[in-house]
């Protein structure tokens, strides 16, 4: 409805705009819903869809996480590995001994990478000792190293069970 106010006072009257004006009712009302959830893509397959690439991902990351536990997870044992560097000596331009004390569970093989550096830390000799079982925990080792050029200090690297 439209109120028009004039010379001799308001009134009341419907616009002349063309057949079927005033709407009788609002035209979104008319459309069903399932035309207004297919513009918008609230379809019953998209929501499976949404579902199914949800249970994908999910179950993806279980099974990473899974995957990640079991190997960095309880398996996984130090054997009380431990290597403390004693001294060196340097016996020659191309040869030096290291002086090392190691730790490992009693009856349990061991394997220890021993370096020897130059001046400017550059690896100029590398040796793997394999130590067998020992019914010790504690035992010192003197491991004789074979290098490239004159060496500055040697050192324990590593040490392992393989």
């Amino acid at each position: 409805m439209l109120a028009i106010r004039g010379p001799g006072g308001t009134r009341t009257a419907w616009p002349t705009l063309g057949p079927g004006y005033p709407p009788r009712e609002h035209p979104l009302s008319e459309q069903p819903t399932a035309t207004l959830d297919d513009r918008y893509g609230r379809t019953p397959s998209r929501a499976r869809r949404s579902r199914l690439i949800g249970i994908v991902v999910a179950a993806a990351i279980v099974v990473v996480l899974g995957a990640w536990v079991i190997w960095a997870g309880p398996g996984q044992t130090s054997h009380g590995i431990d290597s403390d560097d004693v001294g060196y000596k340097i016996v020659s331009e191309h040869r030096a001994t290291v002086d090392s004390q190691v730790s490992v569970d009693p009856g349990t093989t061991m394997k220890c990478a021993v370096q020897v550096l130059d001046k400017s830390y550059t690896i100029v000799g590398w040796k793997v000792v394999t130590l067998p079982p020992s019914t010790e925990r504690t035992r010192s080792i003197t491991t004789s190293v074979n290098t490239t050029t004159r060496g500055v200090t040697g050192l324990i690297h590593t040490c392992w069970v393989p």
